[in-house]
């Protein structure tokens, strides 16, 4: 019979570390998205959607919610011009969600304002900061070369900055 090894001291405490962070990161976030006027469920999918245009469907696949949720969300995005419909170019019976230029300029917005995510980062050389993106990846069993989709989000990509 195989025995499982409890985790260790440095274990519990990289975990409660790793959960104190995102812990943070979330309080600030719902604050950050509520001075834009978003929900929290709002700036999430506003965020997947200033990266690329994603299929309705495959937009509740990745929040991991029912589809007629997400429609009810990006209906109210939409209304105040945040994110737009459209057909996919590829199978035009599928409709993509895609971010607006508002929608892009409210996201860029609402992420230079998340000081916790932020500040505590800086304190970390460029190096480090690769180097911890690469091991969180790969306890995510993602590849460390995973292209870097955030560098598009970047101040010089934001309609309307100079």
């Amino acid at each position: 019979m195989a025995t499982t090894s409890r985790p260790d001291a440095l274990t519990f405490e990289v975990a409660d570390l790793i959960g104190r962070v995102v812990t943070q990161y979330h309080i600030e976030y719902e604050q950050a998205a509520a001075r834009q006027s978003l929900t929290g469920a709002q700036a999430k999918v506003l965020r997947l959607l200033a990266l690329e245009p994603i299929p309705m469907r495959r937009l509740a696949e990745k929040l991991q919610c029912e589809p007629s949720n997400v429609t009810g969300i990006v209906d109210r995005l939409e209304s105040r011009g945040l994110v737009e419909r459209r057909p996919d170019p590829h199978d035009r019976r599928v409709k993509l969600a895609a971010a607006t230029e508002k929608g892009t300029s409210t996201m860029h917005r609402l992420r230079e304002s998340l000081n916790s995510a932020q500040e505590p980062l800086a304190r970390l050389s460029e190096q480090e900061r690769e180097t911890l993106r690469d091991l969180l990846r790969r306890m995510l069993g993602e590849e460390a070369g995973t292209p870097d989709e955030y560098r598009e989000l970047s101040l010089s990509t934001v309609p309307g900055t100079p």
